[in-house]
């Protein structure tokens, strides 16, 4: 069994009220011995606080904004942000950043808020758990003018080409990958041979992005490559509706085939990425 860290799951989703409890343990089983519920919104955030009481030592959260609700933002906000911050199990800022895809809050309140949260992580020393979509230029504009002073960074769900890895990686950020990888087009693949291991985590986005090990166009090589076990816990407990944590194994097993690793050691890096880097036990 593998032993791994979820780095993002948002458990705080409603797809997850009824049956909580067993979603944990399923992951748990499947040797994703501890988990990231990010914060996205003023409610979630304070969710995500609540749910890691609930689960002391595997479940971790972060304290954010997401740039869809950003238009959200009033003069409560910082203040709950920092006093979310303030407990031993909030060990992150984020999940803040640049959406210009969707364009749900407008862009330049988008930048307001990344700004106040990029600020917070900088004093708190918190790591910055980032998102990124179709911003890529001006995301970097505002995170360079933190450069002297950012905390350990990480770029959540990256989707990029390896030209924008291989500059995040000089900035000394972390690449986080998701099942998105599964998906048959796309530079993500080749982006992910240009990341050293010492900066690469693993996360699911659930309920998003499931694993689809068994894409029509994946070719054969790499749909051979899940074993038994990862490819059942995705085929039993995991849908396009409803991704888990517990498919985190199948993402480990294609990423180490693409850099030509062993899934154990590949688990091994990751997890003690994901451990340093957030402060875990």
């Amino acid at each position: 069994n593998y032993i791994l860290v979820d780095v993002c799951a948002n458990l705080v989703n409603k797809k997850y009220s009824r049956d909580l409890d067993a979603v944990v343990q399923r992951a748990k089983d499947a040797g994703v011995k501890k988990m990231l519920v990010v914060g996205t919104s003023a409610h979630s955030t304070k969710e995500a606080l609540r749910l890691t009481r609930m689960f002391p030592g595997t479940l971790y959260c972060t304290a954010g904004i997401h740039p869809h609700d950003a238009k959200s933002w009033d003069d409560d906000t910082l203040r709950l942000l920092r006093e979310v911050a303030s407990n031993p199990e909030c060990v992150g800022i984020g999940e803040c950043g640049l959406d210009f895809n969707k364009n749900f809050s407008p862009p330049e309140v988008q930048l307001e808020v990344l700004h106040r949260q990029v600020a917070l992580a900088c004093e708190l020393k918190k790591p910055l758990v980032l998102h990124e979509r179709d911003a890529f230029a001006p995301m970097l504009a505002v995170l360079e003018k933190y450069a002297d002073r950012l905390p350990p960074t990480v770029v959540h769900c990256f989707t990029g080409t390896s030209e924008q890895a291989l500059k995040y990686v000089a900035m000394g950020f972390y690449i986080g990958v998701t099942g998105y990888l599964w998906k048959d087009k796309g530079p993500l693949r080749e982006a992910l041979r240009g990341v050293p291991t010492e900066r690469l985590l693993l996360e699911t986005d659930s309920p998003f992005l499931c694993p689809n090990p068994r894409a029509a166009r994946l070719g054969e090589s790499l749909k051979s490559v899940p074993s038994p076990r990862a490819l059942g816990l995705v085929e039993r407990y995991c849908s396009f509706q409803r991704n888990e944590p517990c498919s985190l194994p199948a993402t480990l097993e294609l990423c180490a085939a693409l850099l030509g690793l062993e899934p154990h050691d590949l688990a091994l890096r990751t997890t003690y990425n994901a451990l340093s880097l957030f402060g875990l036990d």
